[in-house]
């Protein structure tokens, strides 16, 4: 009797633990990224976010389906790797930076920071400037 009051007891636990578990974004997930639909692949600790759907501007910059946006590592809920920033004036050629930042706590929204150079009609500049990349899961592909 008491073995099964144990048992009951257990499982009841087990599933209040599960309901309150935040939801977790599968490996190939669905996210957007300033009005654009990114696709997120996962091996190990390896991240990749792709350009599923880009949005119209983006395309403009020879941006399609399938051109990386980012790759790189997550170690303990931090992701770091290399971003690309892509322009109408030099399609084909992006530039590469690197970025960082954290993964929420709930696993649906990715914020990576990185500085750059900035570039005018494919140029340097001179100059620097500070991106912010946020991903937020949208859905399973």
């Amino acid at each position: 009797m008491f073995a099964g009051i144990a048992r009951r007891t257990a499982l009841f636990f087990a599933s209040c633990l599960l309901a309150l578990a935040p939801a977790v974004a599968h490996a190939d997930s669905c996210w957007d990224h300033n009005g654009s639909l990114m696709r997120l692949k996962a091996a190990g600790n390896q991240r990749a976010f792709y350009y599923e759907h880009p949005k119209q501007v983006m395309r403009g910059a020879g941006v399609t389906h399938g051109t990386l946006l980012f790759n790189g590592s997550n170690v303990n809920g931090r992701y770091s790797g290399t971003a690309r920033v892509f322009s109408k004036y030099c399609p084909g050629t992006p530039l590469e930076y690197y970025v960082e930042g954290p993964v929420d706590r709930n696993q649906t929204r990715v914020t990576l920071r990185g500085s750059r150079e900035t570039m005018e009609r494919c140029q340097p500049t001179g100059r620097t400037t500070t991106d912010t990349l946020v991903f937020t899961y949208s859905h399973q592909c």
